[in-house]
């Protein structure tokens, strides 16, 4: 599936050809710091299937406490966090942020990682009342 996306102020932009069944969500506390939410949906694809097509995005690395380094890029003016990847063989692939995509509402979650650290109203939010807007 061909997408395109942005970060909130449109100063990072990019294209990407993904694999609509290569989407996850991640409840690892890192992902839950980074977002400020309780988990974080990333679709995952080669490098080579991303294309920067406007300003190039910020990076911060973190590093585990198992020592692997993430790198984390962003919009260096609005902060929107947009990409995902690793070092050495784990550079191959990258997770482009759902919420950068202008297609997310078609790209639905495959699959869960890190569930242990899923917060455990996870999946209960359905039951809670809601507005249609602000």
């Amino acid at each position: 599936m061909r997408i395109d996306g942005q970060c909130h102020c449109g100063f990072v932009t990019y294209e990407a050809e993904i694999d609509p069944e290569a989407v996850s969500i991640c409840h690892c506390t890192d992902c839950q710091r980074l977002t400020g939410s309780p988990y974080r949906v990333t679709a995952s694809v080669p490098r080579e299937a991303v294309r920067l097509t406007g300003n190039p995005p910020k990076l911060y690395t973190k590093t585990a406490g198992n020592g692997r380094k993430r790198l984390q890029y962003f919009c260096p003016e609005c902060g929107s966090p947009l990409f995902t990847t690793g070092t050495d063989e784990d550079a191959a692939t990258w997770g482009i942020r759902w919420g950068s995509i202008n297609q997310r509402a078609a790209l639905s979650p495959k699959s869960q990682i890190w569930c242990r650290s899923a917060l455990d109203w996870f999946g209960e939010t359905a039951a809670l009342p809601g507005v249609a807007r602000d």
